[in-house]
């Protein structure tokens, strides 16, 4: 699949931002150097516990604790980028990655330096936002 992807130039990728700041289930400390375009990841129990309370699973023990993901690099190739994230436990996450300096400490924090991503909030999700709030 890593071959099939490099090959082909991704259009859109579609992703969301975790309550622990993850980006496609990137949790942090996020790989921002790694090139290859998937990983198998390590879900830590903030990102567990996420899927766990959003009803995918009915208890912590069914959650799985590693996933296949599209590596951060791999996602910032995309010519666009759609982030949505609905959720007021969210709101944090979403203050840190958008507001706070880039750091692999808030994952989706990238997003911040890819110029053809448009990020769709809820009133709740954007709670805590402190920039621009005259112009919302």
């Amino acid at each position: 699949m890593g071959a099939l992807i490099k090959s082909h130039p991704i259009d859109v990728a579609f992703v969301g931002i975790g309550e622990n700041g993850h980006l496609a289930f990137n949790d942090p400390p996020a790989d921002f150097e790694t090139k290859e375009p998937y990983l198998v990841v390590s879900l830590d129990e903030a990102c567990r516990r996420q899927q766990l309370g959003e009803g995918w699973f009915p208890r912590l023990e069914d959650v799985p604790k590693r996933a296949i993901s599209m590596s951060i690099r791999q996602i910032l190739d995309a010519d666009e980028i759609l982030c949505i994230v609905p959720d007021a436990r969210k709101a944090q996450a979403v203050r840190d990655c958008l507001e706070a300096p880039v750091s692999p400490q808030h994952p989706a924090s990238i997003l911040q330096r890819h110029p053809g991503t448009t990020v769709y909030l809820d009133a709740p999700s954007a709670a805590l936002l402190t920039k621009g709030k005259d112009q919302r």
